[in-house]
């Protein structure tokens, strides 16, 4: 009797094929980010776990097994997501991994515009000591998170810690821990006048495609801060490079654009107010444990006892 396959397309630590392993001991595991490995094993595979470019003319031809698929990242916009829908794969992301690496980074971003730390590290690479008219706290300002997932809700603890107004947008109004006022996407609006920071940490779909253009940035406060680690296509890009050079915001904090990688003449690289991160605020050495063990196992477990995956489902009809 042929065995059950799953098919990871990344190298694993044995610690975690292990787990993985435990949990299915009679199926055929198979590990690697070697396309030649993996283009071979997807066709046969019952579950694949990570998504490569190219991976659907293996696992959606019409001898293809694949019932459910888990992603190795938290967008899944990338994805062939009408193919999938039409064949009834269930699909999963990995929502929730990022949220202590994004929420770092967001950070980070925010308290180095604020304090000027890349105009400071500017300064040191010229061997140059000045002030650069730096005055600004994070301290008691308001900040609204466009996106309370599981990356806002814990840029919204955190933010507490800086005594910080913590507003929230998203779908569903619902309130949330440490968010002192939420908000609906329709209220959009009426939140970004408040602000000193706006973080963006949603996912690309249809309803968020340009989301934020040059009526969004002239609804911001001229000393605002945008920050933008959700997907690059959300923004009108050459809006929010108008809105920088213009004055209209006071800066940006850029980890995604438009298109990766960002062109070498794009006027956001020479902006002394912006700082740009290489889609890298996610990175983190705990990333694959946390697939494994927070999303991908429990998923599993759900799985062979005859269920549907619980954590993260994608819900087609919305695109996450």
């Amino acid at each position: 009797m042929e065995k059950r396959k799953l098919v990871i397309t990344h190298n694993l630590e044995q610690v975690l094929l292990d787990q993985v392993k435990e949990i299915v001991p009679d199926w055929e595991l198979v590990a690697s980010k070697e396309k030649e490995i993996w283009q071979e094993q997807a066709k046969d595979a019952e579950i694949i776990a990570g998504w490569k470019k190219g991976l659907d003319k293996y696992c959606l031809g019409p001898e293809s097994k694949l019932n459910w698929l888990q992603s190795w990242s938290a967008g899944v916009d990338s994805m062939p997501l009408e193919k999938l829908a039409a064949r009834n794969i269930m699909l999963t992301s990995a929502n929730g991994v990022h949220a202590y690496p994004i929420s770092e980074t967001i950070f980070a971003l925010m308290l180095g515009l604020t304090r000027k730390i890349h105009t400071y590290v500017k300064n040191q690479q010229a061997h140059t000591w000045h002030h650069s008219n730096m005055k600004l706290e994070i301290h008691e300002k308001t900040i609204g998170i466009i996106g309370v997932g599981a990356i806002g809700s814990e840029v919204a603890k955190i933010a507490k810690a800086f005594g910080m107004k913590v507003l929230g947008v998203r779908n569903s109004g619902k309130t949330a821990a440490f968010v002192d006022e939420m908000y609906t996407a329709g209220q959009l609006h009426q939140v970004l006048p408040l602000c000193d920071y706006v973080v963006v940490t949603l996912p690309h779909t249809k309803e968020t495609h340009h989301l934020f253009g040059a009526e969004q940035f002239y609804q911001m406060n001229s000393t605002a801060f945008f920050i933008n680690i959700g997907r690059g296509e959300i923004v009108v890009e050459k809006d929010l490079v108008q809105a920088l050079q213009e004055g209209i915001i006071a800066g940006a904090g850029l980890d995604v654009f438009e298109t990766e990688p960002l062109s070498p003449d794009s006027p956001l690289w020479e902006m002394g107010n912006v700082i740009i991160t290489p889609h890298t605020a996610g990175s983190t050495e705990h990333y694959n444990r946390r697939v494994v063990e927070n999303i991908l196992i429990p998923n599993l477990k759900d799985y062979l006892a005859g269920g549907t995956p619980s954590i993260n489902l994608v819900d087609y009809s919305k695109g996450y």
